[in-house]
């Protein structure tokens, strides 16, 4: 059984921090389940190009609200508290945060906790 508590996460390396949001790690690659598990804030204020060609990411947001956009379709979503966005076809979409938004993501392949976005917005396939 793995329990950890977010306040204990902040500040160490399971805390990475980017210019448009901070991830807290809470599970990782290194688990060994299968997924990773992150809880992340984004700036309000901040637009945040991504397109995750390595992985699937669920997406559940529980603060905040933002505008999602799918970059192939030009398709725009509200992204409120209860809502979720799955990223089943490695979707290139942007993000612009209205208020703080905070999420809960899990992704597959799991990572390792080293990611940041590249200059295409993709987290590298680190093993």
């Amino acid at each position: 059984m793995i329990v950890r508590n977010l306040k204990t996460i902040q500040g160490t390396e399971r805390d990475v921090k980017a210019e448009t949001w901070e991830s807290r790690r809470l599970v990782l690659k290194d688990d060994g389940v299968g997924f990773s598990l992150h809880d992340t804030v984004m700036y309000a204020g901040t637009v945040t190009d991504m397109w995750y060609k390595n992985h699937i990411e669920a997406v559940y947001c529980i603060e905040g609200e933002a505008t999602l956009l799918d970059r192939e379709t030009g398709e725009t979503y509200e992204i409120v508290p209860g809502t979720m966005y799955l990223l089943n076809a490695h979707d290139k979409h942007r993000i612009e945060v209205k208020k703080d938004m905070r999420v809960v993501c899990v992704f597959n392949p799991p990572c390792t906790g080293r990611e940041t976005h590249d200059e295409e917005g993709a987290y590298p396939l680190l093993t």
